[in-house]
């Protein structure tokens, strides 16, 4: 009879985690013994503390790394490198930044999250606990654990440990993106969308996993890269193994054709979590397929290319045609994400160590605009017959004007569709250029041309929101609410961080590129 040895466990590896780990708990603690009155009050700077507090515990597991190298956590389970804690560092800084746009309500005091959950939507309940100035405060442990999530997300070095952690970051965006505070049943159409969509990829990478245990009698990463190489005449079960995992993650990253939804998603969802989803789920997920394909796809390069080369060609056309049709701002961002999907993904399967750094470059750019562009959404709002602010104006031609009717946040817009569209002294343009430069190296150049025509293609849809912007009369009846602070904070950094990387990108590449190899 075996017997079963408890792995040994180093908690100072785990800090980072423990800390979001404990706040998140701590919330839910909070939520249910304080009083209603007080406990948004506790909430944001729990939730804001801990991020930070994360972020540093992440530095100093660096500074350990640098001087240690990696090391495997937890039996293999966890593994502590360059690439995980430079992916855990700037999931931080982009969740940092989006909890801000969460937590902001702005100056009619109402926030975005309905007042109570379980309400019918336009029933008497509901319109009690409104009037009654109810908050939904367990938003904010929702978003905690989902963090967590992605922490260990971008950590797993064996394929349970990835599917744990893909159902902990995603079970609680189901709830969060049902929690609009108006529009209510497209929110909770979304909620549903969303949890279909995800119990689906998280069927097939569980399949996937299932499938390569079979092949390599081990869940462990580096166990099946091992077997890749040694074991014979299971190919088959191994290319479908890997090819079903690979599938489960490309639907965590947008990438089509396994983007169904996702714009419905994007556009129901209450606008914060929105773009927390657009960059930390994004950033989680191209973390853990990072490690996946560099870790255990290099020996199946050869086999898997002509479909990884399809999917990534129909990625940038779909996000690039589709996004130049759309009406609607958030619908536009949701098929601007799936174009830039297929972008992150050419420094995926280049397999060059500058195609990790370049990734997670790409994504720190992309993430910063992502939460700064969605914090601008949700402060443009339409009026109702009697002048009242009411809900999010998210129909283009309703941005028409918004240069005039505010100066500062059309101009930071403006700031983050530049970096979307890649264009020179943003972030986005340096994203791109390493990202293509990487795949050039790894012999994707079909590829790159075809991404730089689609960038060059999506500036339109950009281009077209600008020009509403500044050079378009005001239509309708829109306002534009001043935030309480922290999505005005949010939208300074956003342009700060954007601009900065742009003009100065050297600081930070040089550490990224220290951080690109993985622990085999």
């Amino acid at each position: 009879m075996t017997q079963f040895t408890a792995p040994a466990i180093d908690w100072a590896a785990l800090t980072p985690m423990v800390v979001v780990f404990g706040a998140a708990v701590t919330g839910v603690l909070l939520e249910a013994f304080l009083p209603r009155t007080a406990r948004r009050a506790v909430q944001v700077p729990l939730a804001l503390v801990a991020l930070a507090a994360a972020l540093v515990a992440v530095v100093w597991r660096w500074t350990i790394v640098q001087s240690d190298g990696p090391r495997e956590v937890v039996a293999g389970s966890v593994i502590e490198d360059g690439p995980a804690l430079a992916a855990q560092a700037i999931l931080l800084i982009i969740a940092l930044v989006g909890m801000l746009v969460i937590a902001d309500r702005t100056e009619t005091g109402e926030g975005s999250f309905v007042a109570s959950g379980s309400t019918r939507p336009g029933s008497e309940e509901e319109e009690r606990a409104t009037r009654a100035g109810f908050s939904q405060g367990e938003v904010f442990p929702l978003a905690m654990f989902s963090i967590l999530g992605m922490m260990v997300f971008t950590t797993a070095g064996d394929l349970l440990t990835l599917f744990v952690a893909l159902e902990v970051l995603s079970l609680p965006l189901y709830v969060l993106s049902g929690l609009a505070r108006r529009r209510r049943l497209l929110s909770q159409e979304a909620s549903l969308k969303y949890f279909l969509l995800g119990s689906l990829s998280s069927a097939i990478l569980l399949f996937g996993s299932a499938l390569l245990y079979g092949f390599a009698g081990s869940v462990r990463f580096a166990d099946i890269a091992a077997s890749v190489a040694t074991v014979s005449g299971m190919d088959t079960l191994l290319l479908t193994g890997a090819m079903l995992v690979l599938v489960g993650l490309l639907f965590k990253v947008g990438a089509a054709p396994f983007h169904a939804w996702t714009p419905d998603v994007y556009q129901g969802a209450p606008t914060p979590v929105t773009g927390f989803m657009a960059a930390a789920t994004k950033l989680a997920a191209f973390a853990a397929l990072l490690r996946f394909t560099y870790v255990v796809l290099p020996g199946l390069a050869w086999d898997l290319a002509p479909v990884l080369w399809t999917i990534i060609a129909l990625t940038m056309l779909l996000g690039t045609v589709l996004g130049i049709v759309q009406g609607n701002v958030k619908r536009m961002l949701a098929y601007s994400s799936i174009a830039h999907a297929g972008f992150v993904l050419l420094g995926v399967v280049a397999l060059e160590q500058s195609g990790v750094s370049s990734v997670l470059f790409y994504l720190l750019a992309y993430g910063l605009a992502t939460v700064g562009a969605f914090a601008v959404v949700s402060l443009v709002r339409e009026r109702d017959p009697e002048g009242h602010v009411t809900a999010e104006a998210n129909e283009l031609s309703q941005w028409a004007g918004l240069g005039r009717r505010s100066p500062w946040l059309a101009a930071s817009m403006l700031i983050f569709l530049l970096s979307f569209a890649g264009i020179p002294l943003t972030a986005g343009f340096i994203g791109k250029f390493t990202v293509f430069t990487a795949a050039v190296q790894g012999g994707l150049g079909p590829l790159v041309v075809l991404a730089v025509l689609a960038s060059a293609a999506t500036a339109f849809f950009y281009v077209r929101l600008v020009v509403l912007m500044y050079f378009s009369e005001p239509e309708g009846e829109v306002a534009v609410v001043d935030s309480d602070g922290m999505s005005t904070v949010a939208i300074a950094l956003g342009v700060i961080g954007t601009v900065a990387l742009g003009v100065v990108p050297g600081p930070v590449l040089d550490v990224l590129a220290g951080a690109a190899t993985y622990l085999p």
